[in-house]
């Protein structure tokens, strides 16, 4: 396992998770570049709202290697050949990467820094049906296979990405949304009768530790794990309820297994946290290790809390561990979760209160 050596800036950052509101990629990477300048973190933002293919699980199946998909009723498919939905979302991310390198030369400046994202392989193989209809969560040769197509796809993508923003240095945030459900056991099979069985602990932990280290290998200076946690695909909402306690222990499993898979940082919503989470995430703070806080709230309100109301999310738990004011500046303000579903002026006002929260541990850190 490879060990992190991530140089964090002087003050807190910001960033945000992947999504964005809207359709129009031009604008949105004026956005992440003109408002994340450096120090903050810029990134290749996605546009669900475009349609199949740019969503998650069909914007990272196209970078999958060897592996086509298709869209079926139930969601994407592994196929024998490409297919239509296959070459939209292929088409929507070289959309992307053309425009950044277009904004990128129009501005005459590269960014120091710059992320890009995907969905792990957990979340992806919990996403994504056989040829026979069932999940391939359910199949351990097909959970490998995955794994491996989407590394060697990451190495690719990485290629690409240099190639807009030449010279940055890249992080990688992978997107862990549903691997509480696949570590619990409480995903439904396709019948929706039973539950796929939860993966062995050791299975993770090896399957993370071997896509961080072919992230390092593809030249990214940094890696990400990202637990915010979504729904898991196809459960419901009494699904959820009676499996909730499984995951809330499965959860404390995964971050746990995060931290010692050989990433740079976790990002982690601050919504939700106990005493014991925070423990946790001292020590890996203690111990070297970045947290990108969820701080942010994302809803339907006309504006998010003010700054601090936020800060203090930040400031009880952290003074309450003892933790040392320096350390602030391993810490990376997010929103809580994806900016997909509001409009592009709340994600503005989510993104502007995320900057505001960095700047102000800043002010704290250096006073």
């Amino acid at each position: 396992m490879s060990t992190p050596a991530v140089s964090f800036p002087p003050t807190a950052t910001a960033t945000v998770l992947g999504q964005w509101p809207g359709s129009d990629p031009v604008e949105t990477a004026k956005v992440s570049l003109g408002l994340l300048t450096g120090p903050h973190l810029p990134g290749l933002a996605a546009l669900p709202a475009r349609g199949i293919g740019s969503d998650a699980v069909g914007r990272t199946a196209a970078m999958l290697v060897e592996m086509p998909v298709d869209v079926q009723p139930y969601g994407w498919r592994f196929t024998s050949r490409p297919g239509l939905d296959q070459r939209r979302a292929a088409s929507a991310l070289s959309t992307d990467l053309n425009v950044l390198a277009d904004v990128v030369g129009a501005a005459g400046e590269v960014p120091a820094h710059f992320k890009v994202h995907l969905t792990g392989p957990l979340s992806l193989s919990a996403a994504i049906h056989l040829h026979y209809g069932e999940r391939a969560l359910q199949d351990h040769g097909a959970r490998r296979d995955l794994a491996q197509s989407l590394a060697a796809g990451m190495v690719l993508h990485a290629e690409r990405v240099r190639a807009a923003v030449p010279g940055a240095a890249l992080t990688l945030q992978i997107d862990e949304p549903t691997i509480a459900a696949v570590l619990a056991g409480t995903i439904p099979t396709a019948s929706g009768y039973r539950t796929l069985r939860a993966i062995a602990g050791s299975e993770l932990r090896n399957t993370w530790t071997a896509l961080v280290d072919a992230a390092r290998a593809a030249g990214f200076s940094a890696v990400v794990l990202n637990l915010a946690r979504h729904a898991a695909p196809g459960s419901g909402p009494q699904a959820l309820y009676e499996g909730a306690d499984q995951e809330a222990a499965a959860w404390r499993t995964a971050l746990q297994t995060a931290l010692v898979s050989g990433v740079d940082a976790v990002a982690v919503p601050l919504q939700g946290l106990d005493a014991g989470h925070w423990e946790q995430l001292a020590g890996a703070l203690e111990s070297g290790l970045g947290v990108w806080a969820g701080t942010v709230p994302v809803g339907d309100a006309a504006a998010p809390p003010p700054y601090a109301v936020l800060l203090e999310r930040i400031l009880r738990p952290w003074r309450g561990l003892g933790l040392a004011e320096p350390l602030l500046n391993q810490l990376r303000i997010t929103p809580e979760g994806e900016l997909a579903g509001v409009s592009p002026q709340q994600g503005r006002m989510v993104l502007g209160r995320a900057l505001e929260v960095a700047d102000a541990l800043a002010e704290i850190q250096h006073s």
